[in-house]
């Protein structure tokens, strides 16, 4: 069974950064296209960005862009995404999640198959 960890969370003041991760244990990311969503308080979850096997293609939600950098390092087996600039409406479960394997990431929960259980993220002064 694939399973998914997500860590790094926390409180952050408003300008402050954040690093998640994400990782995996019993099996190789190397051959997932992993995405990180995020779902407020009240809200539906959303896609917040998305990066390809060996990392050489990226997306991210409009939102997010030019703050937030998603990465990947296959050798710790681990993804990663750097927040910058953090905002209070970035407040948010944050998952990572995957489709089956070398199926594309898509900013879309609903295409998503495997998920970690999140980790909260709290921007606030």
């Amino acid at each position: 069974q694939l399973q998914l960890v997500e860590s790094g969370g926390g409180l952050v003041q408003p300008g402050g950064s954040l690093r998640l991760s994400c990782s995996a244990s019993g099996f190789t990311l190397n051959v997932y296209h992993i995405g990180w969503f995020r779902q407020a308080p009240g809200k539906e979850r959303e896609g917040v960005s998305c990066i390809s096997l060996n990392g050489g293609s990226t997306n991210y939600a409009d939102s997010v862009k030019g703050r937030f950098t998603i990465s990947r390092d296959n050798a710790k087996n681990t993804v990663y995404l750097q927040m910058n600039n953090l905002e209070p409406e970035d407040t948010a479960v944050y998952y990572c999640a995957t489709p089956d394997p070398f199926r594309q990431c898509v900013l879309y929960p609903s295409a998503m198959k495997y998920w970690g259980k999140g980790t909260l993220v709290t921007v606030s002064s």
